[in-house]
């Protein structure tokens, strides 16, 4: 009996060392999120306009419904975008989050809330895509085949679309360049988007408004 007992201690002994063998731990230099931002610029006075709050100098330019990201400019038609930058002294650090962001258009007393980089992807385009050869081909041919003839189709051609991976692609382009969350060191900059489906030609007044961690700012920008 007493055998046997020894050697059932023997088996957990062994069991609970290869259990924790294979319960590796996270490494503490684990891959950062996908939305690396945008390289910040030099300084604040880059930006078409800045200010403090508390330590921390918040900087930003709108770019309408234009989306520039260091690999090219996407636009979308239902959403604007802000480029901002956060500085701070040597060392300095603070946490970030779209939702500390909203953006008054034209002195309106409800202001646009920030939007996280998913919602902006349904809508996003490429001005410089073009269809595949054979996808121009073939709408050329549909629309000069006669028109009307029997057993042809008066319904319009169908609109191109890009390839899943073109499309991811250019997803990708907008994740990485979206301002990061979470706590960051600082200089830190990147892309915030606010819904709106209208002209730009209709803003006659911008304000970019922070409330966050590191206190609060508004931001005066061009339409």
């Amino acid at each position: 009996m007493q055998l046997s007992s020894v050697l059932r201690t023997a088996v957990w002994i062994t069991a609970l060392c290869l259990c924790a063998q294979g319960q590796t731990p996270p490494a503490k230099d684990a891959p950062p999120s996908e939305a690396k931002g945008m390289p910040p610029r030099t300084a604040p006075t880059e930006y078409q306009s800045h200010a403090q709050a508390g330590p921390v100098t918040i900087a930003a330019e709108f770019t309408g419904h234009a989306i520039g990201t260091p690999q090219g400019t996407l636009t979308s038609d239902d959403y604007l975008a802000v480029e901002t930058g956060f500085f701070g002294p040597e060392g300095a650090r603070t946490k970030l989050a779209i939702g500390d962001f909203s953006l008054r258009i034209n002195g309106k007393k409800v202001a646009l809330p920030g939007q996280p980089y998913g919602m902006v992807l349904g809508s996003l385009k490429d001005p410089e895509w073009e269809p595949p050869a054979e996808t121009k081909k073939s709408k050329s041919s549909m629309s000069t085949g006669g028109g009307g003839g029997e057993g042809q189709s008066n319904d319009p051609p169908p609109v191109p679309k890009m390839s899943f991976p073109e499309r991811r692609a250019m997803e990708q382009k907008v994740q990485k360049a979206t301002l990061p969350e979470g706590d960051r060191a600082l200089p830190v900059a990147g892309l915030i988007f606010f819904q709106y489906g209208g002209k730009t030609k209709a803003i006659k007044s911008l304000d970019l408004i922070y409330d966050g961690p590191a206190g609060k700012a508004t931001l005066t920008l061009q339409p």
